[in-house]
């Protein structure tokens, strides 16, 4: 780098007679290619350059730079401000509206308590007594409950045996924690199965066991009489197929993929939820207890998928978005828009947030990261989530707002493998033994102590240990120097400074580098050769080894990082008996409060750092005190005391699992049905071949002919019974649940019966918002199409999902004069009710909806609370706008809402917000919600958090077992602003080009993240031109439908 600058400067001095313009020069060269990482090499070149003139360039060259990133960052910073005091007032005002809202139905005394619990203090011992006395403890009187978990954790190399921690940034403590969690939950009482989902990897690039479907971790535990609890009980790893099959990806591209994650698990959960029924049901499926989402990739997943089976979701955040955007900002590198590009920030971000709309509970590991990472999130506030919790436990209405529970739980570690020695005398042989020039190491002894030791003059001293990444947030450099400027601490400790793994510092990354070179250096300039250790290599399985031989030397272990979200690395240090010196900041602060075995300190206060280790090095009292505290509390952070808190709090959530109003038919029934209807069908046609003279024989002559001739005398009796069976469900009516309606419930809709399903979902609008006249003549295409091929007609069906109101969508379809028993399903007013045509019908032959699709996405819905907040929004300008007209952008259309979907026409749409802006102001005011843009921009709709045209889709695989797999979707080039979510998915998508020229997609959002919302190129999807025909579009889904196979 610094030779092409040399020689660009050159040319510069060239071109101008000698003249060098360093303005110009800047504006030209510098500004557009400024990297803060070259600046270490230039200043080290600058140093090392003899030549006045060159060095003076160079020196010239690097104070524009610094100028520069000086500038850049102030800038980055100022927007940040500004950006954050926005969101700071809208959240102010958030709760100004939640407060007036919610005092309308209190009485004046009550109307206090409400700022009186927003500012209401508790200690932590306070908080934690009242938390578990309205809990019922996780005990072994549970075993009967036989609960089936499911966690969810997508990205890295997941499998039970040699993980390969470290082996990229997706493949760490994360995958470590997810497998040893499914380990230990499944050995709870009560816990019959645990599947860990991730992603199947069939990739040349790793190793064939990221292919593998299922690995075991751990079979499923013992009854009391010892009997084994059934074969599918235990914790396995489920790896489901998606995205691109042969390629391993990182994280940040996982996201296009998400639906087709979430269709591939949903098809095994329904599948285990039978074989569970049968074997611990009593033949009733056996629904999971929680879906656990780990990270922002699986919280969007387990989302979606408690969407669809209606049961409680749980989320670990592990590292949020929020934090590393912000963190990143700060640092002044990149603007937000390079971060997005690199980390796929936002749509992460949108990811977290829908987790929040959609979870229970959300778990983590310190209290710290509730209030500064997740309450820079808009769908939590720590003062409304105690106002609504305060409400909800006096039994007051909160107008459907809603705030998830947080819960502190550490997360979970194994000691059976950690060996506590009190032999003294046993360590001072073994080090003796090695110090004293034997080449042969005792095979008691581990070999990394022979590595650490090499670099001490005196191996006996107390050794004062440092575990983590050369980082420079980890703030090692602060503690060399803290120990190089302490002579006493010198004199009495070693230090020892594991810092990852290297082979050469110039292949390191710029930052690591940079921090190690400035160890090295800071050795050599207190001159600590002797005293500190620094081995190049240690293997995972050395860890527990260097733990235990600081403790036997009676040492210390340091995490002085400037801000540690947990300190894992203490936990683990604490159960090896060793006393801890940690940061202030974050996670070590409760860790302390738990074990009471160390100090915290200011990690910017060098002398701080230097007194407290000199401290618990110097006072063996102390040191023994810390020891004895750490060994007697450590099992408050073993994985059965973590599995019991977590137990416990999942718990004390609101319960839920599918439950149907009406009666399902069994899957071998319906099968049987569908076999007696095709044989009858033969059977008829058999007769019709044989009839004479044009004549139809009744069915028992032409079977007796046919006995007769073959000597079956029994083939009557059997077609009796079989007649018999198919009769019966056709005249057997029952009352749905209240009265209300007659609906035919025994007979269930054809769905049932079909193998395929065709769902036309074109958004093909005028600028009025009405179905274009050419969507008559492609709907007619499309069935036909659907019919060309005889084999497949007859197990196809057809459903139409819409953004109109049912009224509409049957005055379109008489308008086109196409019957609306042609189609097996409507999904209607954008997913918010669902019809069976020829099934659910009221005795005037009026269509009604599917009584248990409406209570399934009644969860979380608040039709006032959210009209009211809706319409003023709408009509409240932003900051940057000034409002001209006292006019409303928006008006109420009751013709098209309904008890699920609030609809309102758009009068102006230059006025209306997107929809990003008015989710995140609804999340702020605790109101969780799907609001969509549709019709052309000519209205706007609001349904349920679990409503949309996608969920529909996977509530029909659940409630009528038609897999989605099987299901084809047929939209245009865009749509509605729900369009995204129809694209991707296992479901085959046929995008017909040229029919939509105009949806409501401009209103989604102020970022496009579209590339992160589905793939660009996908087996699933293909297209079609502009003006296909019936032909055109059978040969499309002929051969689409191969894809995944």
């Amino acid at each position: 780098m610094d030779q092409e600058e040399d020689f660009i400067i050159r040319n510069k001095v060239n071109e101008r007679g000698g003249h060098f313009n360093p303005t110009k020069y800047f504006v030209e060269e510098v500004v557009t290619g400024v990297d803060e990482s070259d600046l270490y090499r230039t200043w080290i070149k600058v140093v090392a350059t003899r030549n006045t003139r060159e060095r003076s360039s160079r020196l010239e060259n690097m104070c524009w730079r610094i100028w520069h990133l000086t500038r850049k960052k102030k800038q980055l910073e100022s927007e940040e401000n500004q950006r954050l005091a926005k969101r700071r007032r809208e959240r102010e005002q958030g709760l100004r509206d939640v407060t007036e809202d919610m005092s309308e139905d209190l009485s004046e005394g009550e109307k206090g308590d409400i700022t009186g619990e927003m500012v209401q203090c508790e200690t932590p011992r306070q908080r934690l007594q009242r938390n578990f006395s309205i809990l019922e403890v996780w005990s072994d009187d549970k075993k009967e409950k036989k609960l089936y978990i499911v966690l969810i954790s997508l990205h890295g190399l997941v499998r039970g045996e040699n993980m390969e921690l470290g082996r990229d940034s997706d493949t760490g403590g994360q995958v470590k924690y997810v497998v040893e969690l499914a380990r230990a939950l499944a050995k709870m009482p009560g816990v019959y199965r645990v599947d860990l989902f991730t992603r199947q990897i069939c990739s040349p690039e790793v190793d064939w066991s990221y292919g593998e479907p299922t690995e075991m971790l751990t079979a499923g535990a013992e009854d009391a009489d010892g009997s084994d609890v059934g074969e599918s009980s235990g914790a396995y790893i489920v790896r489901i197929p998606f995205g691109p099959r042969d390629k391993y990806l990182r994280k940040e591209l996982l996201w296009p993929y998400i639906q087709e994650f979430v269709d591939g698990a949903l098809a095994h959960i329904l599948n285990m939820s039978k074989v569970l029924g049968e074997q611990i049901g009593g033949g009733r499926p056996v629904w999971p207890y929680v879906i656990h989402g780990h990270y922002a990739d699986a919280g969007d997943t387990a989302a979606l998928l408690s969407g669809a089976l209606n049961v409680p979701m749980v989320l670990t955040g592990h590292s949020l978005g929020r934090n590393k955007l912000e963190q990143l900002l700060k640092q002044g590198r990149q603007s937000k828009e390079d971060i997005n590009s690199t980390y796929k920030i936002m749509r992460r971000i949108e990811g977290e947030e829908l987790s929040l709309d959609a979870a229970e509970l959300l778990i983590t590991s310190t209290k710290q990261e509730i209030e500064e990472q997740w309450g820079l999130y808009d769908g939590f506030d720590v003062k409304l989530e105690k106002v609504l919790r305060a409400r909800a436990k006096r039994g007051v209405d909160c107008h459907g707002r809603f705030m998830p529970r947080m819960a502190v739980i550490p997360p979970g570690m194994d000691f059976s493998n950690v060996v506590i020695q009190e032999d003294a005398a046993e360590i001072e042989g073994e080090i003796s033994a090695h110090t004293a020039g034997s080449e042969v190491l005792s095979p008691t002894v581990p070999a990394i102590w022979s590595e650490v030791m090499r670099f001490l003059t005196n191996p006996h001293k107390p050794i004062i240990l440092a575990l983590s990444r050369p980082d420079p947030k980890k703030n090692i450099t602060t503690l060399v120097k803290a120990f190089g400027e302490c002579r006493p601490l010198r004199e009495l400790a070693n230090l020892t400074l594991i810092m990852g793994n290297r082979d050469n510092i110039d292949e390191m990354s710029s930052g690591n580098a940079s921090v190690l070179t400035t160890v090295l250096k800071l050795i050599d300039k207190y001159d600590l050769y002797g005293l500190v250790a620094y081995p190049k290599h240690h293997k995972q399985s050395d860890v527990p080894d260097i733990y235990r031989l600081a403790a036997k030397t009676k040492g210390v272990f340091i995490n002085p990082a400037l801000v540690e979200p947990f300190g894992l690395t203490l936990i683990e240090a604490a159960a090896h008996g060793l006393p801890m010196v940690a940061t202030k900041n974050g996670g070590p602060v409760d860790i302390q409060r738990a074990l009471n075995n160390g100090l915290l300190v200011d990690p910017h206060d060098q002398q701080g750092i230097a007194d407290a280790l000199l401290k618990l090095v110097s006072e063996k009292n102390l040191w023994h005190e810390c020891r004895k505290n750490a060994l007697k509390n450590i099992h408050l952070y073993s994985w059965p005391e973590h599995c019991r808190t977590y137990l416990t709090r999942v718990a004390a959530c609101r319960m839920r699992h599918p439950q149907w109003q009406t009666d399902t038919p069994g899957d071998e029934l319906f099968a049987e049905e569908i076999s007696f209807n095709d044989s009858l069908k033969d059977v008829q046609d058999m007769s019709l071949r044989l009839s004479v003279d044009g004549e139809k024989t009744s069915l028992n002559e032409s079977l007796d002919h046919a006995s007769a001739a073959s000597g079956e005398t029994e083939i009557e009796d059997q077609v009796k019974r079989v007649l018999s069976k198919i009769k019966k469900p056709e005249s057997d009516l029952k009352d749905t649940e209240g009265g209300k309606h007659d609906i035919v419930a025994s007979k269930y809709p054809i769905l049932r019966r079909r193998r395929r399903l065709i769902v036309i979902a074109l958004d093909c609008y005028d600028s009025n918002g009405f179905p274009e006249k050419k969507m008559t003549e492609i709907v007619l295409d499309i069935l036909k199409a659907g019919r060309l091929d005889p084999q497949t007609a007859r197990v196809t069906g057809f459903a139409i999902s819409t953004a109109m109101p049912v009224s509409e969508t049957l005055n379109f379809l008489k308008s086109a004069k196409i019957q609306v028993t042609e189609f097996d399903s409507l999904i209607c007013s954008s997913g918010s009710e669902v019809y069976y045509p020829g099934a659910y019908t009221e005795e005037d032959g009026k269509l009604f909806p599917d009584p248990d699709y409406a209570s399934h996405i009644d969860y979380r819905w608040g039709y006032e609370g959210l009209k009211k907040t809706i319409w003023k929004l709408m009509n409240t300008p932003n900051d940057d706008e000034k409002s001209h007209s006292s006019s409303s952008p928006i008006e109420e259309d009751v013709q098209s809402s309904n008890a699920h979907c609030i609809t309102c026409l758009i009068k102006d749409p230059k006025k209306v917000k997107k929809v990003d802006e008015i989710r995140q102001k609804l999340r702020m005011r605790g109101l969780r919600c799907h609001p969509m843009y549709c019709r052309n921009s000519t209205k706007m709709q609001t349904v349920p958090l679990l409503a949309s045209r996608a969920q529909a889709l996977r509530y029909l695989f659940v409630r009528w077992r038609l897999n989605v797999a099987n299901m084809f979707v047929i939209l245009g080039e865009t749509g509605d602003t729900d369009y995204e979510e129809l694209i991707s998915g296992t479901h085959k998508t046929l995008i017909m080009k040229g029919v939509v020229s105009k949806g409501s997609d401009k209103l989604l959002r102020a970022t496009d993240l579209s590339d992160d919302m589905f793939p660009t190129e996908s087996p699933f999807i293909t297209s079609i031109s502009d003006g296909a025909k019936a032909e055109d579009i059978a040969n499309a889904l002929k051969q689409i439908s191969q894809a995944g196979q």
